[in-house]
């Protein structure tokens, strides 16, 4: 969700329990996220934020927040290096619940024939 999707709505469901993951890596909207992270911070919630190496004490001040650290790479490439923790983090959190990770549930299957 982009900074500004933050104010139209979803800010209103956040709570203290509700844990959220806030991707701020260096690129044009970094200022953005700043600002999101810091009415985060202020409501006291449960907050990850995914930043680039040497960007976590500017993102998150005092330690308020959880930080993962990614290296920082070409803009065409920061997607995919992103990617590698919360696809790490989905799979901890579903051994965690007890769910079978090679089976999930709900997954519609679909064959065409001819």
């Amino acid at each position: 969700m982009l900074a500004a999707e933050m104010k139209h709505g979803p800010l209103a469901l956040v709570d203290e329990n509700l844990p959220i993951i806030v991707i701020a890596t260096r690129h044009a909207c970094l200022s953005k996220q700043q600002s999101v992270i810091q009415q985060l911070l202020s409501r006291k919630d449960r907050l990850i934020v995914m930043c680039s190496k040497g960007d976590a004490s500017a993102l998150c001040p005092s330690g308020s927040c959880r930080v993962v650290k990614v290296p920082e790479v070409a803009d065409c490439l920061q997607p995919i290096i992103n990617i590698i923790p919360l696809q790490l983090l989905a799979y901890h959190l579903t051994v965690l619940h007890g769910f079978d990770v090679d089976q999930p549930r709900n997954l519609a299957k679909s064959v065409t024939t001819q």
